[in-house]
């Protein structure tokens, strides 16, 4: 597996994780070494791990969380980091997130999320367009 392979695994697992919300999963996936950051839409900028933790536990726990999809990934490696960008679909709208990911002990973990809502999306084929084979978590 390459290692854009292994980042985009583990961001599917991520947003797996978001929705079937799954805290144990969501908490093995942050980095425990590197500093870590969130900005969670419409929230203030969480950097220290306990409050990120403890950000995901109110938000899966709120059985009002919506229910999310991701797609249009794209991975920028960085050597030890790789950057996912990507959109993702709520019923509400549509978010762009970035999330940074670092290599911690063999494995790709996250360091920083950030999602805000996409106001001017592109012109692109939408999920139910799209031709076959085209990846889409």
């Amino acid at each position: 597996m390459t290692d854009s392979d292994a980042v985009l695994a583990a961001n599917l697992e991520f947003y797996r994780a978001f929705t079937t919300r799954d805290l144990a999963a969501i908490d093995a996936l942050w980095a425990r070494a590197a500093p870590v950051a969130c900005v969670h839409p419409g929230w203030p900028a969480l950097s220290d791990r306990d409050a990120i933790m403890e950000s995901w536990r109110s938000i899966l726990g709120n059985p009002g969380s919506p229910r999310i999809a991701c797609y249009d990934e794209r991975v920028l490696l960085y050597g030890e980091a790789a950057l996912v960008v990507c959109e993702e679909e709520l019923d509400g709208g549509t978010l762009v997130a970035s999330n940074l990911y670092v290599r911690e002990d063999g494995a790709w973990r996250i360091a920083h999320h950030q999602a805000g809502q996409l106001v001017a999306p592109r012109q692109q084929t939408r999920r139910a367009e799209r031709p076959p084979g085209t990846r889409l978590n």
